[in-house]
């Protein structure tokens, strides 16, 4: 054999992770954003199914807490799209 075929079959692929500290740093943001949402948007119920609870429809659980999941999907999707090896010089 040749001097390149034996370099061809000793060179074993490094393996390397897909997401990098930055990508796991913004994911658990974003996940402890849509946390937060979810918990805002709990509770306002009542105990008897007679009596009405007009805390239900307050702003914290109609706008701030669906407005706080919509931002973590979205910072997950750009941990997820983010390329930590791009270099900055390009």
């Amino acid at each position: 054999m040749s001097q390149k075929q034996k370099n061809k079959q000793t060179q074993v692929p490094k393996a390397e992770f897909i997401f990098q500290k930055k990508n796991y740093f913004f994911m658990f943001i974003g996940l402890a954003c849509i946390a937060l949402g979810f918990i805002l948007m709990s509770g306002g119920g009542s105990d008897d199914p007679n009596v009405f609870n007009p805390d239900i429809y307050s702003f914290r659980r109609i706008r701030l807490a669906p407005t706080l999941v919509l931002i973590g999907l979205g910072i997950e999707i750009y941990a997820i799209l983010l390329n930590p090896h791009k270099s900055k010089n390009n």
